[in-house]
Formats: structure tokens, C-alpha cells, sequence
């Protein structure tokens, strides 16, 4: 499966996180960093959903970027 991961650079670090599972995030001091994190934490919280015998969301997001010109 494929989840989109959003990834925002802060003042000293990069986070990611994953709209389509809620609560799975990673933190990175490099943008590399943060991705492998990031994949890691979503295997581990997809394990944690099976344990509890739940249903694993399916990707559903998906990212735009939009251009817009400032007045």
C-alpha cells in the first residue's frame, strides 16, 4: 500500500505525518530522515491496528499543489 505522507520543515527538523492514519508521526532532522522514519511508523501503526483486530484504513488522500499569485 501507498500512503501519502505530508512533510513540514520546521525551525530545526522535519515532521511527517500520515492524514489517512491519524496519530502516525515521525520527527527527523533531515527531510531523509523524517521519510524513514515516517514509513517505519506507519508499518508499526498498521501492526498495532491488526493486533487490536480493527480495520486497517486504505489510502484515500491524495496531494495537490496549487499555484496562486498574492495581490
Amino acid at each position: 500500500m501507498k500512503y501519502t505522507v505530508i512533510i513540514e520543515k520546521g525551525d530545526s527538523s522535519y515532521g511527517a505525518f500520515v492524514p489517512d492514519l491519524p496519530g502516525c508521526i515521525a520527527v527527523g532532522e533531515t527531510e531523509q530522515e523524517a521519510i524513514a522514519l515516517i514509513k517505519d511508523a506507519i508499518e508499526f501503526h498498521i501492526e498495532g491496528i491488526e493486533e487490536d483486530g480493527a480495520i486497517v484504513p486504505a489510502p484515500h488522500c491524495n496531494v495537490a499543489q496549487v499555484e496562486v499569485h498574492a495581490v
